[in-house]
């Protein structure tokens, strides 16, 4: 596979970026979790994984959130607030975590959250992360 026009891989990031910043209402500690990790996805993935089907879903996906306060506004509301969690809380813990099975749980946590997530983007095509 060859590698995308880099024109369509701005283009991709400016509308994606547009659309979740309209789908969090702009709200300040959404926004930036959002940015991060559009701008982790952009970053760390191979060129050869850009598909231009998935980002326009993504995009629709991203509007009927803006639109409605259904199912996608809180699938994208709850994946930002988890992600921000991960981010921010989960070295603490793992320390606050009394037992070993609590200790286990907490470092397994965002092996299944990936992998839900996964499961998610491949039943509707979309490239959520």
């Amino acid at each position: 596979m060859s590698t995308p026009n880099p024109v369509a891989v701005v283009h991709a990031y400016r509308n994606l970026y547009r659309g979740l910043l309209r789908a969090v209402q702009y709200s300040k500690p959404a926004r930036y979790t959002a940015r991060d990790q559009l701008r982790d996805a952009f970053r760390k993935e191979h060129p050869a994984t850009y598909n231009q089907e998935k980002i326009d879903r993504t995009i629709e996906f991203l509007a009927l959130a803006t639109k409605y306060s259904g199912l996608e506004h809180r699938i994208l509301k709850n994946l930002i607030h988890t992600n921000y969690l991960l981010r921010h809380n989960n070295h603490n813990l793992i320390k606050k975590a009394r037992t070993p099975l609590q200790k286990e749980i907490r470092s397994t946590t965002r092996i299944h959250y990936d992998m839900t997530l996964a499961m998610l983007n491949d039943s509707i095509g979309l490239c959520l992360r």
